[in-house]
């Protein structure tokens, strides 16, 4: 005789429907993601964007970063592109992508490059996955790009890594939306080597990054998160699949933070130890008054 424990829960049940029956006014998300600049993401994602496209899919662009790369701009040809618009700052004219005018022409997919871009001060959303974020909730399908080290969750590994600061994150509920989340990995020393033949970035910018980011001992440390977070997604979403079928969540996380500069750490953890479990979790702050 089955366990009270192996029955399917009620409430676990009706959130997944409705769930699936909020999913599907929203558009789906999918992140092409990797340990850094260089590895494919934009190429692999204008390549199955022709595939969609030729399959009948609405495509457009609405921001795309070749960075000079011949064959990354060999497939745009055929891709319908929204201009982007000018957003001036300080005198300065600055191209965003014209988040207004994607959401009017109301494509089936629209791509966008770079999900962890700082908008120039004016544009309407201060980053660009709130732009995203905004695509999504209109009903339009997104294809993005992401590196590791732009993750929230993972921001404070990185910087004690490598031992630089990381000025630009994507929050992890963003990466929760995603329907998929694609792989896009090369060994480091391929990375290296198309680095040096100018594949990743060209002229004084290829150097500087040569001396800097592009070492082998941090390319293998991002790679290695990267592997880890891919596999902790599939394990997320399995979980997720069986909790739909009514299996429970025992786990409960609580975090207690104080105005020490640790704290944001704290969360950071345990934000990742939440998503590892499929836990809920809570932070607690206690004001005893005390200045």
């Amino acid at each position: 005789m089955a366990s009270e424990d192996d029955q399917p829960n009620p409430d676990e049940l009706l959130k997944a429907i409705q769930r699936e029956e909020q999913q599907n006014t929203l558009g789906r998300l999918k992140i092409f993601f990797g340990m850094s600049a260089g590895v494919g993401k934009t190429y692999c994602m204008l390549g199955e964007a022709q595939q969609r496209q030729k399959d009948g899919t609405n495509v457009v662009v609405g921001l795309i970063n070749t960075h000079g790369r011949k064959e990354t701009e060999a497939l745009l040809q055929g891709l319908p592109l929204i201009p982007e618009k000018w957003v001036k700052y300080k005198d300065i004219a600055f191209e965003e992508m014209d988040l207004e005018a994607i959401i009017s022409k109301k494509p089936e997919l629209v791509l966008v490059d770079e999900l962890a871009h700082t908008n120039v001060p004016g544009s309407k959303h201060p980053k660009r996955w709130q732009d995203v974020v905004e695509i999504l909730d209109a009903g339009i399908d997104v294809y993005t790009t992401l590196n590791v080290q732009h993750l929230e969750s993972r921001k404070d590994v990185v910087e004690n890594l490598l031992g630089i600061p990381i000025r630009e994150t994507v929050p992890d509920l963003v990466l929760e939306r995603a329907t998929s989340i694609e792989l896009i990995d090369i060994p480091p020393s391929e990375l290296l080597k198309r680095l040096k033949e100018g594949k990743v970035y060209l002229g004084d910018q290829s150097i500087l990054a040569a001396e800097n980011f592009f070492k082998e001992h941090n390319l293998t440390a991002l790679r290695e998160i990267a592997l880890r977070f891919t596999a902790e997604k599939v394990d997320h979403d399995l979980h997720g699949i069986l909790l739909g079928k009514g299996w429970r969540t025992r786990e409960r996380l609580m975090v207690a933070i104080s105005s020490s500069p640790s704290s944001e750490q704290l969360i950071r953890a345990t934000r990742r130890l939440s998503f590892e479990l499929d836990a809920p979790w809570v932070v607690v702050h206690i004001d005893t008054g005390a200045t």
